[in-house]
């Protein structure tokens, strides 16, 4: 499946990238084909197109500040944690936004 991510930290610099880095080592052990967009200090980073949107069977939102553009994901399947979790609890969002998918 293919799962669009966004990560974004209050200084947006350390967990905004880790997490976006274990999003997508998990992801891929997962089985699945992820695309993180980061929203820290440097701006908007690896931006979710709207190909990737038409594409994508859900979204994970880890942030622990508001983020740019979160409208776009209206009406998808989505998972919104800390940005801490994927971090620290990877394969437990993974299996979270899985769970969804399958409950519909």
């Amino acid at each position: 499946m293919y799962i669009v991510c966004v990560a974004a930290c209050p200084t947006g610099v350390a967990h905004t990238y880790m997490a976006a880095e274990a999003l997508e080592m998990v992801g891929r052990q997962r089985g699945h084909e992820v695309k993180v967009e980061t929203q820290g200090g440097m701006g908007v980073e690896n931006e979710i197109t709207a190909d990737d949107l038409a594409r994508a069977g859900a979204v994970i939102i880890a942030a622990d500040v508001a983020i740019t553009g979160k409208e776009r994901f209206d009406g998808m399947m989505k998972l919104e944690c800390s940005v801490a979790d994927p971090i620290k609890f990877g394969e437990a969002v993974f299996e979270a936004i899985e769970a969804e998918i399958a409950n519909g």
